[in-house]
C-alpha cells in the first residue's frame, strides 16, 4: 500500500505518525474506527506489529478452569452467571479442581487460567486455598486467576486494602491477573450494563496496585454491544495512560460480545470486519502495550488467523474447556491442540513461538511444530 494511497484516503498524517512512532490522539483513534478502508487501517497496524515482533506469533499450552458460576453482579451481557438457587449453579471443591488439573497432567501445560463468577458465598480464603491446591498438583504451573472485580470485592467484604488482598494472593501462588472485567470504561455503560460491578476507576486502581506489587496483568475490552466509537477510544486511552503510570500490562485482548442467552440477545453478533478493526485500532493506539491478542475462542480460529495481519501477535492457547463464552452461544471448539495452533500460525505466513504466561519462549518453533498433537 503506497503512501500516496494513504494520503488520498485521509490516513496520511496518521501513517506519518506511525512511522515516526508518535502517539495518536483521540480524534485519530475515532477516525481509525470510522474509516471506510479497513485494509488500510490493518496495513498500518501490521506495520507496528512487524516492527515490534516481526513474523513471530505467540501461543501457549494452557488450561481454563471456571471455579464457580454463581455471581451477584447480574451483568446484562453475561450468560454464564447463576444465582445460588439455580439448579445448575456450582462451586467446585478443591478436590474437583485438582481432579481437573490431574486430567491434563500428561500435557505440557504452563498456565492455568481461572476465572468465574463473583460468588458472595466464597471467602477470600477459598481462593487462596484454590491456588494452593492447583500448585499441589502442578507445582511449577503459572496460575493466572481472578479479575480486578473479584479483588475489589474481596477488599470491600473484608474491609482490607486492595494491596493487602493482592499480596495475600501473591503469597498463595498467583502468578498474574487475566484482565477481565474492564468491559468498556464508560460511566454510561457502567450504569446501563453492569452497575453492581466496580466502575472503571476502581478497575484501574486495582490493576495499577497489582503492578506496583510486582504482578503483571492483561487488559480487555468487550465490544460489539451498545458502546459508541468514542467510548471505545476513551477506553484505550485510559489503558494507555495507566500503562504509562505503572507499566505492568502485558497484553490487550479485545473480547467480542456474544449476545445469545443474555439480556441483550436482540443484538447482532459482531462481524469479522468488526473483529479485525478491534484488533487493528488498539494496536495503533496502545503504543505502550507489548502484545495484542486475537482470542480465537471468541472470534473463531480463522478470523484470529487473519488478525495476525491486522496487528495481533498472539493467538492465545489450547484453552482445554472454556465455559463462559460458550454459555453465550459460542460455537467454536473448547480446545485446540498445539498442532492446530501451529498450523493456523504457519498458514498465515507467521513464525509460531510457544510462550509461557510472561512471554518467555518455551521451546523453539521448529521443535513445537514437530511435536505430536496434545
Amino acid at each position: 500500500m503506497t503512501s500516496e494511497y494513504l494520503e488520498r484516503s485521509g490516513l496520511g498524517e496518521i501513517a506519518l505518525k506511525v512511522e515516526k512512532r508518535q502517539r495518536l490522539s483521540r480524534e485519530e483513534g475515532i477516525l481509525l474506527y470510522e474509516h471506510p478502508d479497513l485494509n488500510a487501517v490493518g496495513y498500518l497496524a501490521n506495520r507496528v506489529r512487524e516492527r515490534l515482533h516481526g513474523d513471530v506469533t505467540y501461543y501457549n499450552v494452557n488450561q481454563h478452569i471456571n471455579p464457580t458460576n454463581v455471581c451477584d453482579k447480574f451483568c446484562k451481557f453475561c450468560a454464564f452467571y447463576r444465582t445460588s438457587k439455580d439448579a445448575d449453579a456450582y462451586s467446585l471443591t478443591f478436590e474437583q479442581i485438582q481432579a481437573r488439573v490431574r486430567e491434563k497432567i500428561h500435557e505440557p501445560i504452563t498456565e492455568i487460567h481461572m476465572v468465574g463468577g463473583v460468588n458472595p458465598e466464597l471467602p477470600l480464603e477459598y481462593y487462596l486455598d484454590m491456588i494452593r491446591a492447583v500448585h499441589e498438583v502442578r507445582p511449577d504451573v503459572h496460575v493466572k486467576a481472578l479479575t480486578m472485580v473479584e479483588v475489589a470485592d474481596f477488599a470491600q467484604r473484608t474491609g482490607r486494602s486492595v494491596e493487602a488482598i493482592i499480596r495475600d494472593l501473591k503469597d498463595a501462588g498467583i502468578g498474574s491477573f487475566p484482565g477481565g472485567g474492564a468491559e468498556v470504561m464508560s460511566a454510561r455503560l457502567h450504569r446501563l450494563l453492569f452497575p453492581k460491578k466496580i466502575d472503571f476507576h476502581g478497575w484501574l486502581d486495582c490493576a495499577k496496585t497489582a503492578h506496583r506489587v510486582g504482578l503483571k496483568s492483561n487488559a480487555t475490552m468487550l465490544y460489539g454491544h451498545v458502546e459508541t466509537t468514542e467510548e471505545k477510544v476513551d477506553h484505550l486511552i485510559l489503558l494507555r495512560e495507566a500503562q504509562d503510570d505503572t507499566p505492568g500490562f502485558m497484553t490487550f485482548i479485545p473480547l467480542a460480545f456474544h449476545p445469545e442467552n443474555t439480556k441483550l440477545d436482540y443484538l447482532k453478533k459482531a462481524t469479522a470486519m468488526e473483529d479485525l478493526r478491534n484488533i487493528a485500532v488498539p494496536r495503533l493506539m496502545l503504543d505502550n502495550f507489548p502484545h495484542i491478542k486475537a482470542f480465537w475462542i471468541m472470534i473463531t480460529p480463522r478470523v484470529a488467523q487473519i488478525a495476525l495481519a491486522y496487528g495481533a501477535d498472539d493467538i492465545d492457547g489450547t484453552v482445554t474447556t472454556e465455559e463462559i463464552v460458550h454459555a453465550a452461544g459460542a460455537e467454536t471448539s473448547q480446545n485446540l491442540s498445539r498442532r492446530d495452533l501451529v498450523t493456523l500460525i504457519e498458514e498465515a505466513g507467521r513464525e509460531p513461538v510457544e510462550r509461557d504466561t510472561l512471554y518467555r519462549p518455551v521451546r523453539a518453533a521448529a521443535a513445537t511444530a514437530a511435536a505430536p498433537p496434545a
